[in-house]
């Protein structure tokens, strides 16, 4: 990989949480548990409980999980389309997130909820991933294929109608943000990094995400001359 951790190292630095996005209300517990009894109410039916994981859920997971089985999602692609002023972007040096997006298709892994922990893990899941009422990264049931059958899964793709939803960014676009956005969890750059060596440890190779790194890498170099 062309981005390595020392790159990164030339583009972190300390700054503060600067607090909930403007326009967008935060939840509280009563939120939360409201949108996982909607989630329990419309889950398939099956003994099983599964995660598709793509990106960060893979290299840090919000809860126990059990057993990683490779599969496909077809109709959704990954894509850096939520527009990030917290967590790994401020609002004066915006990043980019990464989410599943409409159309293409998606390789990840099938992660087993532990049976016993169902509703605990959906909790931290939804804690993690749902950020405050905008509900940009949205969870969802949708069918993944693993060993040639569709199979049930809980994945979380972007919601559209938020206004933090950034339709269709360049790679140039994206490479240029994710080469600078710092916010007060890490930066875009290791996001990305992270991302890419986890997918390639598994044997999933993304070639526009391995392209991406490739281009964050050098402008980072560059910047940094």
């Amino acid at each position: 990989m062309a981005l390595t951790s020392d790159l990164i190292a030339l583009v972190h630095r300390d700054v503060p949480d600067p607090g909930p996005v403007p326009g967008a209300r935060s939840l509280d517990d009563a939120d939360y548990d409201a949108i996982v009894a909607d989630l329990v109410a419309r889950r398939p039916p099956g003994a099983d409980t599964m995660l598709f994981a793509y990106g960060s859920l893979l290299w840090r997971p919000a809860c126990a999980t059990e057993g990683g089985r490779p599969a496909l999602l077809r109709g959704w692609h990954r894509a850096f389309c939520i527009h990030m002023i917290r967590y790994r972007g401020m609002p004066d040096e915006p990043g980019l997130m990464m989410a599943l997006d409409r159309g293409g298709s998606c390789r990840g892994v099938l992660q087993r909820l532990p049976a016993a922990r169902v509703a605990d893990c959906l909790g931290a899941l939804i804690r993690r991933e749902v950020a405050n009422s905008y509900i940009t990264n949205q969870p969802r049931w949708i069918l993944a294929e693993c060993d040639g059958v569709r199979v049930p899964a809980l994945a979380f793709a972007v919601n559209r109608t938020s206004p933090l939803y950034v339709p269709a960014p360049s790679i140039e676009r994206t490479a240029d943000l994710l080469s600078r956005s710092v916010g007060h969890i890490g930066t875009g750059a290791e996001y990305l990094m992270r991302t890419v060596a986890h997918l390639e440890s598994l044997g999933i190779h993304d070639p526009y995400l391995w392209c991406l790194q490739e281009r964050v890498a050098a402008r980072i170099a560059a910047r940094f001359e």
